[in-house]
């Protein structure tokens, strides 16, 4: 008992659970928790990295507060509200076999080799998963653990590589070709869900809201 009363003897006044896919980890959500930050200094925030149906999952049962989920969707006890667009692109090489490309189906990379997150990662999994509903596979050359890291291979000629347009830098252009994907899945609509009538309150995460959503 004593080390769970510790963290509120120190200034602790509140804490929120946070799950959210890749895309948003990487992208859109370190500014705008930097912001929250600023104002709840003493808020204590676990960010977990999940795939989108994992994420509706554990804010709807409670085991989330707050989740942010690149999926249209509607579910009986949640509510959902806009956050941000983006687009996963192909990430390749110049000079390579999609230089004259400005579009490309999932289907024309399976084969080639590819640049990837670390398994478990979420992007992986959703990568492999539309690989499979396919028929094929990825042939991952090399696993990685962020987006810069990708980037970077993919500009030496390793491989191909798959990323959110908002991890790019502006650098990034003129190192490699970023090609849009056909797929229906590349667009992402990142939206904020948390619990419509959740069974506790927790006003950090109405504050949380409002940043991440303003009216």
């Amino acid at each position: 008992m004593t080390s769970d009363l510790q963290p509120f003897a120190s200034g602790l006044i509140g804490h929120v659970t946070f799950f959210a896919n890749n895309n948003a980890i990487s992208s859109y959500l370190p500014d705008d928790l930097g912001r929250f930050f600023s104002l709840y200094p003493n808020v204590r925030i676990s960010l977990e990295e999940r795939l989108s149906h994992d994420i509706i999952s554990a804010v709807s049962s409670g085991r989330a507060d707050i989740g942010v989920v690149a999926m249209e969707t509607e579910h009986p006890e949640l509510d959902f509200f806009p956050y941000r667009q983006d687009q996963l692109v192909l990430l390749a090489p110049l000079n390579g076999r999609f230089d004259d490309r400005h579009s490309v189906s999932f289907a024309e990379c399976l084969g080639l080799p590819f640049i990837s997150l670390q398994s478990g990662a979420a992007l992986h999994t959703f990568l492999m998963n539309h690989a499979s509903a396919l028929g094929g596979r990825l042939d991952v050359r090399v696993q990685v653990s962020g987006f810069r890291a990708i980037a970077r291979l993919v500009s030496s000629g390793a491989g191909i590589g798959v990323a959110p347009r908002s991890a790019l830098e502006p650098a990034d252009l003129d190192r490699l070709k970023v090609i849009e994907i056909l797929e229906g899945w590349a667009r992402r609509n990142l939206q904020v869900c948390v619990q419509r009538h959740p069974r506790e309150q927790n006003v950090f995460r109405d504050h949380l809201i409002k940043i991440l959503c303003p009216p």
